[in-house]
């Protein structure tokens, strides 16, 4: 019996893999994400290293300081993740508004009510990072002002460029916006289900802003045009500028 050898390619070693720097700080971004997402913004860039299995000091290659990392986490999760679709739908006025709103919130949510998206949401507010200002002024400039704009034009009431929407005005339209993440933080802070489809959530919520909109805003913006013309001081106007990209 003729014994047959075989080679024990498993003895060989295996060649190391070398990534270029662009790929590298792809991976420590990627996984920075998962990581603060899991520990919050309290975590040591040690424990990120040895999770990623390289040194320490292979992070600050790239990343010069712990806020630039973090900095680079919020471009990855929000910055990246933003649909321009979003701003395109609340603009189209060949559809009625709530038809528009449904649209925008159904979509918006499959984004934001991820498990990385609202537990990093919720850690930057507890550490006070910036992250939550930067988002929620960006927020402000493409999603709340331009719905606020488009109720007015939708209850045939004057546009911003003849009376500046109000702070009151953009709150209503944030109410949404609380409604929807509130639905995350349920599921990815707190581990309590939703007991109806998320869907219907969303279009039994923008109804129900909608019919009290149009009691609610006409009578807000009379109540502050009739300040204005009588000289009084009326409730903070809106006069934050556009965030740009």
């Amino acid at each position: 019996m003729t014994k047959t050898t075989t080679s024990d390619t498993s003895a060989e070693p295996t060649p190391r893999t070398r990534l270029q720097g662009g790929e590298r700080e792809r991976i420590i971004a990627q996984e920075a994400v998962k990581f603060f997402a899991e520990v919050g913004f309290d975590g040591d860039t040690r424990e990120l290293a040895r999770r990623l299995g390289v040194t320490q000091s292979l992070i600050y290659r790239y990343f010069p300081t712990k806020a630039a990392l973090i900095d680079r986490v919020y471009q990855e999760v929000y910055v990246g993740r933003w649909n321009p679709y979003w701003e395109s739908i609340i603009a189209d006025r060949s559809m009625p508004l709530e038809s528009r709103l449904i649209r925008l919130y159904t979509d918006y949510a499959r984004t934001a009510l991820t498990w990385d998206w609202v537990r990093i949401f919720m850690f930057s507010g507890l550490r006070n990072e910036d992250i939550n200002k930067r988002y929620l002024q960006f927020l402000r400039s493409r999603i709340l002002e331009p719905v606020a704009t488009e109720l007015r034009a939708t209850l045939g009431l004057p546009p911003p460029s003849e009376l500046a929407l109000t702070t009151a005005e953009v709150e209503l339209v944030w109410g949404i916006n609380a409604r929807v993440f509130y639905w995350g933080q349920r599921h990815w802070i707190f581990d309590v289900p939703m007991e109806e489809d998320l869907d219907s959530m969303i279009h039994l919520t923008i109804r129900h802003f909608m019919k009290g909109a149009q009691d609610v805003v006409p009578d807000l913006l009379k109540a502050t045009a009739e300040t204005r013309s009588a000289g009084k001081n009326s409730e903070p106007l809106l006069a934050t500028p556009k965030t740009s990209k």
